[in-house]
């Protein structure tokens, strides 16, 4: 009774909303969002409109996968997945997250868990047990689908939160640090097995950084470096990589002043106050000039990092 309950609210969610999710637009968007962990403002301000449908997001990756996947909801602003409030896009079941480290009950079997997430998306028993199995399938778990999680491998975790956002039928997926931690042979090997797990869905990847010749930045159609409250770069993965010559940089001080003369002397600048990011462009400044420039308009650089390291 309580499952078939929980169907009809579910059918009843998506015939009421359904409508205005639009496939067209942005994979998702944030509207000068702000979002806390435990009360502490971890994105505060935040605007971006995604533009292709593969989309690797690098920078504060944790607090941002939470809120685009409905689990954190913003303190202000909006975030949006195809038009819909994030909450309300994973209620209706058209997006699912993937967290790197879900609660995994060592008593349950990687079956058990992924079909327990189907039915919690609204499906019938039958219809849960298929779509587990294509999932723990596309997910190479289907060996392994019967044995206890106790002791299972980071790989293995990751796949069955994986295989468990598949089932939930969700035509977009989010990732949280898919192959973070993994030596590279096997997060190579690991995410080509996402990728073609995930042929037939959009989907983004949230990690704090992501090697370019990664299958997941070389599949993106689209690179976005954040921080918590802008947006440093977004691109072509391949662009982003080479912007060599752009920087993040974070001044503590005089930072209009620093900013007026980096501008004076042909550097690109964006943003106000302390975080900016400037672009040497093709001039033949240094990091060197920079902390210079810094120097002579009475300010510190506490960072200075290249943008296209977040592709390193």
């Amino acid at each position: 009774m309580r499952c078939s309950c929980r169907r009809r609210q579910v059918d009843l969610l998506r015939s009421l909303i359904w409508y205005v999710v639009d496939v067209t637009a942005a994979l998702f968007e944030l509207l000068r969002a702000r979002v806390d962990v435990g009360g502490i403002p971890v994105i505060d301000g935040l605007s971006l409109e995604t533009r292709g449908d593969r989309v690797v997001v690098l920078g504060g990756a944790k607090a941002l996968f939470e809120a685009v996947s409905g689990v954190r909801t913003p303190v202000h602003g909006e975030v949006r997945v195809r038009g819909v409030a994030a909450r309300s896009a994973t209620r209706v079941g058209s997006v699912a997250g993937a967290p790197v480290s879900p609660p995994l009950s060592p008593r349950w079997t990687a079956r058990d868990y992924v079909a327990w997430s189907a039915r919690l998306s609204g499906h019938g028993k039958k219809e849960a047990k298929d779509l587990a199995d294509e999932a723990l399938f596309r997910m190479n778990l289907s060996q392994s689908a019967s044995q206890k999680l106790l002791g299972t491998s980071p790989e293995d975790r990751r796949s069955v939160s994986i295989a468990a956002a598949l089932a939930t039928g969700a035509e977009t997926i989010f990732l949280e640090e898919p192959v973070a931690g993994l030596p590279d042979e096997t997060a190579r090997h690991f995410a080509r097995v996402v990728l073609r797990a995930l042929e037939d869905r959009s989907w983004a990847v949230f990690a704090a950084r992501l090697p370019f010749e990664s299958p997941l930045s070389m599949e993106a159609d689209e690179a976005v470096v954040v921080t918590g409250s802008r947006v440093l770069a977004q691109g072509a993965p391949a662009e982003i990589a080479a912007r060599e010559r752009t920087f993040a940089v974070r001044i503590v001080g005089r930072s209009e002043n620093f900013a007026q003369l980096a501008r004076n002397h042909g550097i690109q600048v964006v943003g106000v106050g302390s975080d900016l990011t400037l672009d040497l462009g093709e001039s033949l400044l240094t990091t060197s000039d920079v902390l210079r420039i810094a120097l002579q308009a009475e300010a510190t650089v506490l960072e200075l990092e290249p943008v296209a390291h977040a592709l390193s």
